[in-house]
């Protein structure tokens, strides 16, 4: 399993972190921790296991502690160093002040570019392309964004006086129902608004005191570029309920997000934070709060699911008929949307299963790959040994271009709807549903 690779990983690299840590190296130990934290967080991203994940944070909130402690002893050194080879000639008066304070402002604005550079790759240049067509069902949803997005850029003469758009959209439900898939279709339909997206991970492994400085960097970049949409993927990891065992550091930097969401002196006109998450009773009811709109995304009703079948199906070669969509999309209650385009992935495989598995094809009149308009009449496709016309052959033995185009069919996917299970727990959805009904509403 990935997840448990990344966490042995991290338990590797700490323990060799600690080690050059008693001996003093600290350079060296300052470098393993960083690397081990970067492992740390890809594990909590992507593990399941929520028992263990408040452990495995609390690990992380203590070595991050220890690395800026690392890194104040190592800057200390580094400071001394320079007092003692490039001040021992000048006098303590007021130029040498001013000089160190010029010193110190330029360090701050080197600081803060690296900031801004490392946060660049967050804005989409290019448009993921997925319209609101590609997303079916989840009305409400995309009627909320965009009252919050498109609206407010067109029709600007409708947002005056008390009337504003949103500022802050929370979408949770269980994991694969569309999420992020309408903050794909956020950026594609915003055009004139530029798009952060960042997931929590990359803002909490850096180091101890750099994370709160991210957070507001981010912020000030949004109100740069504004129109913007500052979208957090699993911002549960980023903003989870503050209790009095944590560390200072998470503390401060769940501090700043409340800050730049909606603090005195901040003004957040023109921005739009968009989150995702799947446990949203994890929040902290403060974080909560600066969502003015929290929106279920819920497991997709039938009618949605065949809409589904249709899209993930696009145009690869079919002789599906509506009616069989909506009987797919009836068999299929419980699924999700990420089930659904795995099931289908599969079932377009079959054709191909078929070619390798056969042991003996036929000719038929069939379209040419080079033009679909002229028919060639030696094309052979897979058939069962006492067809007529039957060729015993290996797939091997066809030419590449003789192999005729063959669609998908509907007993394609009801082969492979045997072995299809749907991902999302009846506990895990009832859990959702009844955290939306006391905060959220439905999308």
């Amino acid at each position: 399993m990935a997840s448990q690779q990344y966490l042995n990983k991290a338990i590797e690299i700490v323990k060799q972190a600690t080690e050059k840590d008693d001996a003093q190296q600290y350079e060296e130990a300052f470098s393993l921790y960083h690397r081990a934290l970067d492992y740390f967080m890809l594990y909590l991203k992507h593990d399941k296991n929520e028992k263990l994940k408040p452990m495995i944070r609390r690990k992380v909130d203590e070595y991050l502690g220890r690395a800026e402690e690392l890194r104040k002893i190592l800057d200390s050194k580094k400071k001394k160093v320079k007092d003692t080879s490039g001040t021992g000639g000048k006098s303590s008066g007021g130029k040498s002040g001013g000089g160190g304070d010029d010193d110190e402002e330029d360090e701050e604005d080197e600081e803060k570019k690296k900031r801004e550079s490392a946060l660049g790759d967050a804005i989409l240049r290019e448009k993921p392309n997925v319209k609101w067509s590609d997303v079916a069902g989840l009305e409400n949803a995309k009627a909320a964004l965009k009252e919050a997005v498109i609206l407010p850029v067109k029709f600007p003469h409708l947002f005056v006086g008390k009337r504003k758009p949103w500022k802050g959209i929370l979408l949770f439900g269980p994991p694969g129902t569309g999420k992020s898939f309408l903050a794909k279709a956020v950026a594609t339909e915003a055009n004139n608004s530029t798009f952060f997206s960042i997931s929590s991970s990359a803002l909490l492994s850096k180091w101890l005191g750099e994370s709160e400085k991210l957070v507001k960097t981010l912020f000030d970049m949004a109100r740069a570029e504004r129109p913007s949409i500052v979208f957090i993927d699993e911002i549960d990891s980023l903003c989870s309920a503050r209790s009095d065992n944590e560390s200072e550091s998470s503390r401060r930097v769940k501090t700043e997000f409340l800050v730049q969401m909606n603090g005195v002196g901040n003004d957040s006109d023109g921005i739009l934070v968009l989150a995702a998450t799947n446990i949203p009773w994890q929040l902290d009811t403060a974080i909560r709060r600066r969502f003015e709109k929290r929106i279920y995304i819920g497991l997709p009703e039938a009618p949605a699911r065949a809409t589904m079948f249709k899209i993930h199906l696009g145009t690869t070669p079919h002789n599906i008929t509506e009616e069989q969509f909506q009987d797919l999309g009836n068999r299929t209650e419980g699924f999700s949307g990420s089930d659904i385009s795995t099931l289908v992935h599969d079932a377009i495989m079959q054709p191909v299963r078929a070619v390798q598995s056969a042991t003996h094809f036929k000719k038929i009149r069939a379209p040419s790959h080079e033009d679909p308009t002229v028919m060639v009449d030696d094309m052979l496709i897979p058939c069962s040994p006492g067809d007529p016309g039957a060729i015993e052959m290996d797939c091997m033995d066809v030419p590449g271009d003789k192999l005729a185009t063959m669609n998908v069919t509907y007993n394609d996917f009801l082969k492979s709807l045997k072995n299809a299970r749907p991902t999302v727990g009846k506990d895990d959805t009832e859990k959702q549903i009844a955290w939306m009904k006391e905060f959220g509403q439905e999308g």
